[in-house]
């Protein structure tokens, strides 16, 4: 199911995802849903092999958001997104995508499509705030798992 073009109306601000430069960070956003990721043959396997459960996670980022429930670690935003906003996440912090909330990174996870560290991965608009508006990424999404709408600043610097 494509992310909703009226996100993130019926949404709640989750947390923050922070970028360790102390000014940046992007919200996650909930609650997340079950959908094309717990669907689909490869993303299930590579939780099972990793003993993780598949939990709904909701949408990362806001005026570049990301629907992980969607989200089937394609790489196809990450190849085609000029300016590398987005990262692979559990290619900097080897963690479970439903504990990212609260966390810093670097933005030093990976920026290649086809290193992502598994098909529980994640892209990560880690770098939201490098956006140039282009919509690259929105045109290669498989599963129409990302929106980029600039007019969403107004609702990220009040959500939290």
């Amino acid at each position: 199911m494509p992310i909703p073009e009226n996100f993130p109306e019926g949404l709640k601000p989750l947390g923050k995802i922070n970028h360790s430069d102390g000014e940046h960070y992007h919200i996650m956003w909930g609650p997340g849903r079950t959908d094309e990721a717990a669907a689909n043959p490869e993303v299930k396997t590579a939780y099972e092999l990793r003993k993780e459960e598949l939990v709904p996670l909701g949408i990362s980022g806001t005026m570049v958001a990301v629907d992980w429930d969607s989200c089937v670690a394609d790489g196809a935003c990450i190849e085609a997104c000029p300016v590398q906003v987005f990262q692979w996440y559990r290619t900097e912090k080897d963690i479970p995508a439903k504990d990212v909330v609260g966390q810093t990174f670097e933005g030093s996870g990976s920026t290649e499509k086809d290193q992502r560290s598994d098909y529980t991965d994640k892209a990560d608009p880690i770098r939201e705030h490098d956006c140039i508006w282009c919509m690259a990424c929105v045109s290669v999404c498989p599963p129409q798992a990302i929106i980029v709408n600039q007019s969403n600043q107004e609702v990220h610097e009040k959500a939290l």
